[in-house]
């Protein structure tokens, strides 16, 4: 892996000085803008169209940006930065020898790097097996398997693979076709604290995230209360204000300890909200719900992070804040959601991440509609990306 310094950063963002990378669009806003049915919303977005861009804390960079770019790689997070999202995100998990990485799961290696064609495949916890028949091609290749050294002798790439493959090569494929393989050469790993150098060098604030263990807990004496400290504990070291920072995790009890024993950091700790596993869940049925919001709150959280989805519906063919939005705002919580610009085309009806609006999304524009339904109506104060020059671009024509 390339060593990572200030003059790498430097060359990456194009200026001698990281705090002045140059703000750009680029072609995708427009493009969407001009997929949007005719309405004063499109027209105001028009409007903007020789707007300078600023840097924006609503346009939270997800994973940087990887709709084009190898997730939680500097480039990733680099282009995320130079279309103005002004807080970016590093997924935290952990290796062998209890060192905090940036990858969206433990176990997501062989997916996500090369691992299954270097000579650390074999130190996988599932190796590589080819598909037979009927049988999908599987592996399994955690961050817990290799120490941080080995760690950064990997090449990131798309997270993607291909369950037809009969050979490892074959199943590093299957990058989705509204994504690209253009940007992985040369792309670059990141530890968590590198991540902290890195965003604090582009200008950006910070939302890491605890991952859940793939390996039981303990693990070579590393509790999840360990877990949930070091991260704090790195951000300590490096002297960023808790002000810059909104810890997150899917797991109550994270956000809880953090409440508990840091309560600086813990003022901006995030639940992120998967109640959507629960069979029988829905955000519109509050008695399916395992916690109100006003539980939540109870419990000194400040911020709550659903899914796009759990905070929309559709009433008389437009588009509306669910009965989670509604009571999450009752019970006086901030808002930030996931994922805008995860789900490629939308003439399908946008898959998972727009299942509550399925039935209003025929065309790419609706990207904005949403976006506008989730900042105007819903009110969130921050919307996580996979191309953030599109939330950037709203939040600077809106005022946000």
């Amino acid at each position: 892996m390339k060593c990572l310094s200030l003059s790498l950063i430097a060359i990456l963002v194009g200026t001698s000085a990281i705090a002045e990378v140059a703000l750009t669009y680029g072609p995708r806003p427009a493009f969407l803008i001009a997929q949007m049915d005719d309405s004063p919303l499109k027209t105001q977005l028009e409007s903007c169209a020789m707007q300078t861009p600023q840097k924006s804390d609503f346009s939270i960079g997800h994973r940087g940006a990887p709709l084009l770019f190898p997730e939680h790689t500097v480039e990733s997070n680099v282009a995320a930065a130079q279309m103005g999202a002004g807080i970016l995100e590093c997924d935290v998990t952990f290796t062998s020898d209890l060192e905090l990485v940036c990858r969206h799961a433990q176990n997501d290696l062989h997916t996500t790097t090369n691992i299954l064609v270097t000579d650390l495949a074999d130190q996988c916890t599932t190796p590589f097996s080819p598909a037979s028949g009927d049988t999908a091609a599987t592996a399994e290749c955690r961050t817990s398997d290799i120490t941080l050294a080995e760690f950064q002798t990997l090449e990131p790439k798309m997270d993607a693979s291909d369950s037809s493959a009969t050979t490892p090569e074959e199943y590093l494929g299957g990058t989705a076709n509204w994504r690209t393989d253009l940007y992985v050469d040369n792309t670059t790993l990141m530890t968590h604290a590198e991540s902290i150098e890195i965003f604090r060098d582009l200008g950006a604030k910070f939302t890491p995230e605890l991952k859940t263990p793939s390996v039981d807990m303990p693990f070579n004496g590393f509790s999840q209360e360990d877990y949930a400290q070091k991260l704090v504990d790195e951000y300590k070291a490096a002297g960023v204000p808790a002000s810059d920072v909104w810890l997150q995790s899917f797991n109550l009890e994270d956000v809880l300890y953090w409440i508990e024993n840091e309560p600086e950091f813990g003022a901006q700790a995030v639940y992120l909200m998967d109640e959507y596993d629960i069979e029988g869940y829905s955000p519109m049925d509050p008695s399916t719900w395992p916690n109100t919001m006003e539980e939540l709150k109870a419990m000194g959280i400040q911020y709550v992070a659903p899914p796009t989805w759990m905070l929309l519906t559709v009433e008389n063919g437009e588009i509306v804040p669910s009965a989670l939005a509604n009571a999450a705002n009752a019970a006086d919580l901030n808002i930030i959601t996931w994922t805008l610009e995860r789900s490629g085309p939308l003439g399908g009806g946008g898959g998972w991440y727009f299942q509550s609006v399925a039935e209003v999304t025929d065309n790419d524009g609706v990207y904005f509609e949403v976006l506008d339904a989730l900042a105007q109506d819903v009110g969130v104060v921050g919307v996580f990306s996979d191309w953030p020059a599109t939330t950037t671009y709203y939040a600077n024509c809106m005022g946000l």
